[in-house]
C-alpha cells in the first residue's frame, strides 16, 4: 500500500471479512492514536494463538496503522524506515539470506526465522538485505 492508501486499509480485503470480537477488542485495547506496533501485534496474536496475518488483516479491517516494522522498514515517521545497509555481510548470513529467497525476495517470516537461527536481531538481518539490495516483502502482517 501507498501513502495514498493510508486510512483504506479496510480496501485490501473483501467487503464483510469478519474479524474475531476477541482479536478486535485485544487489538482496540492496545492502540494508542491509531496506532500499534509491529511489536504489540505479535505479542497479541502469540497471547491470543492466531497467526500475524489474521492479527494483521484485523488491524487493516479496523484502519489502524501499523507502525515500527520490527525490520525497521516502515512506520518510523517522516523517516519511515530506519534500517540501513551493513558495511559487510558474513558469508553465513548471506548464504542463509540467498537460500530463502522467493522471486529474489526475502519474506519477513524468513527474515524473522534467520535472525533467529543466528540469535540475532531482526533488524540486523535486514540491514544485511539492505547491503545485498534484497527487498523484504511480504510483510506478515500484510503491511505495505
Amino acid at each position: 500500500m501507498t501513502h495514498e492508501d493510508k486510512g483504506k486499509y479496510f480496501k485490501k480485503h473483501p467487503e464483510g471479512t469478519r474479524i474475531d470480537d476477541e482479536l478486535k477488542d485485544e487489538i482496540i485495547s492496545q492502540v494508542k492514536n491509531n496506532n500499534i506496533t509491529c511489536k504489540k501485534a505479535e505479542e497479541i496474536a502469540s497471547a491470543l494463538g492466531c497467526s500475524l496475518a489474521e492479527t494483521g488483516r484485523a488491524i487493516d479491517i479496523l484502519n489502524i496503522n501499523i507502525t515500527k516494522c520490527q525490520l525497521g522498514l516502515f512506520g518510523y515517521g517522516e523517516t519511515k524506515k530506519i534500517v540501513q545497509p551493513v558495511k559487510e555481510v558474513a558469508p553465513e548470513l548471506k548464504e542463509s539470506i540467498m537460500s530463502a529467497l522467493e522471486n529474489e525476495r526475502l519474506s519477513c517470516a524468513a527474515a524473522w526465522g534467520i535472525a533467529k537461527k543466528f540469535n540475532m536481531p531482526r533488524m540486523k538481518v535486514c540491514a544485511a538485505c539492505e547491503a545485498l539490495d534484497i527487498k523484504v516483502k511480504p510483510c506478515q502482517l500484510g503491511a505495505f
